[in-house]
């Protein structure tokens, strides 16, 4: 894959502003998700899972946990599946305590690179095979990753605020990014450019200023955006933002400058929050990604690795990521992504990754029925 250094640093925030209804990112777990904090029980080879967080996206424990545990009891594992919420120290811990119970796979999506190339490095010292999980590792050492393409998301976002804006010549356009500490932002942003550098080059539009935000903190994404929007202003005609998360945070933003429903926004994860912006226009696009599709070729790979057959698991990571730290080609699963709008917010609800009714109530009950959602 296409993976190129930030080329930009989160800047000092100033004095943060406060602001409600930041993107709350709510989601509700499938019955099959259970606490974060529940360890594996039952038969089958032992397998660890650490997911990074929840505090910026409910995709982890509203999608993913559910969605693994499934998926790796299907094959025949027993997977203690644990969030270690953000907390690097935490998700260090839950990886020596799986390491010392003797899982036969480790599946990490890990809070930043170091983190999770120190527990690879553990792992594999041990024997353990470990997985990249979403996010991958630079400079680490695990042989194999399963994500979506990232580059293909940001050419999403990219595209979907250049179609919503190709009828404002010069049009002017914010970028709230990611955080420079995870790849994916990294690729996220190069897949953005790709779209959007020649149109900036060209004229066709005019980028006002871009800020990665540390941890993806929907907050301080508000409160940047708010400093940027009054830097230049109060004019924006368009803005990128790299998740779900920092759209509703532009979108209070904008609210509260009577700017929502007028000015495009991008996102991404398809969380019930960004799906009800779209439909009420105030979010023109998220990528939806079937967080299914990735657990389930996750789940595969481990079961081939557990049973040592590193054949069979390569034939099944065809494709490879480049780990540009360590110089290294990754084998990689890497699932395609989807651009929804409004017109195709239905798709996401039909395969059950949204349920209608979290998304269709009050104001939004005759919009969904005019969409045919239910």
């Amino acid at each position: 894959m296409r993976s190129k250094t930030l080329a930009f640093l989160a800047a000092g925030l100033g004095t943060a502003l406060t602001l409600t209804a930041c993107g709350a990112n709510q989601a509700t777990p499938p019955a099959s998700g259970g606490s974060s904090d529940t360890a594996s029980s039952g038969g089958g080879i032992p397998v660890g899972v650490i997911l990074p967080e929840t505090a910026t996206s409910a995709r982890w424990e509203g999608f993913d946990k559910p969605m693994l545990e499934a998926a790796m009891r299907a094959k025949g594992l027993d997977p203690d599946i644990q969030n270690a919420q953000g907390d690097v120290q935490k998700f260090t811990t839950l990886a020596d305590g799986m390491i010392s119970q003797g899982v036969k796979v480790l599946v990490i999506a890990s809070i930043n690179s170091e983190v999770g190339t120190a527990v690879a490095t553990k792992a594999k010292a041990r024997g353990i095979p470990t997985i990249d999980y979403d996010r991958l590792n630079l400079g680490g050492s695990s042989d194999y990753y399963v994500s979506f393409d990232n580059v293909k998301v940001g050419e999403l976002q990219g595209q979907g605020l250049a179609d919503a804006l190709k009828d404002k010549p010069g049009a002017q356009v914010i970028e709230i990014e990611g955080a420079p500490t995870d790849n994916n932002a990294t690729l996220f942003y190069n897949g953005q450019q790709n779209v959007l550098k020649p149109l900036y080059d060209a004229g066709t539009l005019k980028l006002v200023q871009k800020q990665a935000i540390d941890g993806w903190d929907n907050q301080k994404g508000g409160t940047t955006f708010e400093q940027i929007l009054t830097g230049n202003g109060g004019k924006v005609d368009g803005v990128v933002a790299a998740n779900d998360g920092l759209a509703g945070a532009v979108i209070t933003v904008l609210r509260k400058n009577g700017l929502n429903g007028k000015v495009p926004v991008t996102g991404q994860d398809a969380t019930a929050d960004g799906l009800m912006a779209i439909l009420r226009g105030d979010q023109y696009m998220t990528v939806f990604k079937p967080i299914k599709e990735e657990a389930e070729n996750t789940a595969a790979l481990a079961a081939l690795l557990a049973k040592g057959d590193t054949a069979g698991a390569d034939a099944l990571a065809k494709q490879s990521s480049d780990d540009t730290k360590a110089n290294r080609k990754v084998k990689s699963v890497l699932l395609e992504p989807k651009l929804t709008t409004k017109d195709t917010v239905k798709e996401v609800v039909t395969q059950g990754y949204v349920k209608a009714s979290e998304i269709c109530g009050g104001d939004l009950a005759p919009v969904c029925s005019q969409l045919g959602i239910s």
